[in-house]
């Protein structure tokens, strides 16, 4: 129970983090928010896990993959805020662009027969 305790916890530091950091700084809240530090805590966790090396390396090939449709996001925001939306309408508009981009890149990845 502890060690969930501990991943939910530094997680969470994560996340406070960045927010307290763009409050000073969007360049520099971004700046952490950009880094893979996610990724890295989940590879650790699923190592630590699994022991499994291979595992960690299929799991860095998904999220490399996943990545590039989850930059519509970064970009569909600004759009729509920048249309005059607010910001609730376009968050959610942004998300919904993002999970199409997702969909669409499932179904690419399968195709080509990359990832699980």
């Amino acid at each position: 129970m502890v060690y969930y305790a501990v991943k939910v916890l530094l997680s969470a530091v994560l996340i406070v983090l960045v927010t307290e950091l763009a409050k000073r700084s969007t360049l520099a809240g971004a700046l952490i928010a950009s880094l893979p530090l996610t990724s890295l805590l989940a590879f650790v966790w699923l190592y630590w896990d699994t022991r499994d090396a291979s595992r960690v390396a299929g799991l860095s090939i998904d999220i490399f993959w996943l990545v590039i449709p989850s930059l519509a996001l970064f970009l569909a925001l600004p759009l729509f805020i920048r249309l005059g939306w607010g910001f609730w309408s376009s968050l959610l508009a942004a998300s919904a662009v993002t999970v199409a981009c997702y969909g669409a890149m499932v179904v690419v990845l399968r195709r080509f027969g990359v990832g699980a």
